[in-house]
């Protein structure tokens, strides 16, 4: 399964995009707030991945926040409730509009998203009502952030340190760090960290 796509951005539209990886153009499918957050056609992007998998089709959800992934695959494990529905409440609302009015169980507001009925409405709000209190505190973490903490993980392990060990340093040292800091610098960070 795909989880994560790293390329360059080519055609955007406001529910959908081609993303070239390579040399290989994946179509992902969005929602609305993904595609106003989107850079210019051309430009580097990264979105966390959700791959739709049912007897004959094979589809991509792009997101630029785990959160919103998150929030994407809680609302397709409700009965009734598909990707492009799901879509469609993210696309309606932001995830910081959407997780309140599902928790309040505003019928009224979450059914005056296009594609969304009031049965809908309801049949969401009662199942995740008491699911998704912990999206309202998880951070907007883009997937650019992950793949970073991942790789100097797994540098400082390849050197030789324990994976716990590992993952404290970087930790640390990304916490500490100015948010353009390069791979290079903060492994070197890390490693002085270690030896200091």
């Amino acid at each position: 399964m795909i989880g994560y796509l790293k390329g360059i951005l080519g055609e955007k539209k406001p529910n959908s995009l081609i993303l070239d990886v390579n040399g290989v153009g994946y179509l992902v499918n969005i929602p609305v707030s993904t595609f106003l957050e989107l850079p210019d056609e051309g430009s580097s992007l990264a979105l966390f991945i959700y791959t739709h998998v049912r007897e004959e089709t094979l589809a991509l959800y792009g997101f630029r926040t785990m959160r919103e992934k998150v929030l994407f695959e809680k609302l397709i494990s409700v009965s009734g409730i598909g990707p492009k529905v799901a879509i469609s409440f993210l696309s309606g609302m932001s995830a910081d509009e959407l997780i309140p009015a599902i928790q309040n169980q505003d019928i009224g507001k979450l059914s005056t998203i296009p594609g969304v009925g009031r049965k809908t409405a309801e049949r969401v709000s009662l199942e995740l009502r008491e699911k998704i209190p912990q999206l309202l505190s998880e951070s907007a973490q883009t997937p650019q952030d992950k793949p970073m903490r991942e790789d100097l993980v797994s540098a400082l392990v390849n050197l030789g340190y324990q994976q716990n060990l590992a993952e404290r340093i970087i930790k640390n040292v990304l916490d500490k760090s100015k948010t353009d800091a390069s791979f290079e610098e903060l492994l070197k960070n890390a490693l002085h960290g270690i030896s200091g």
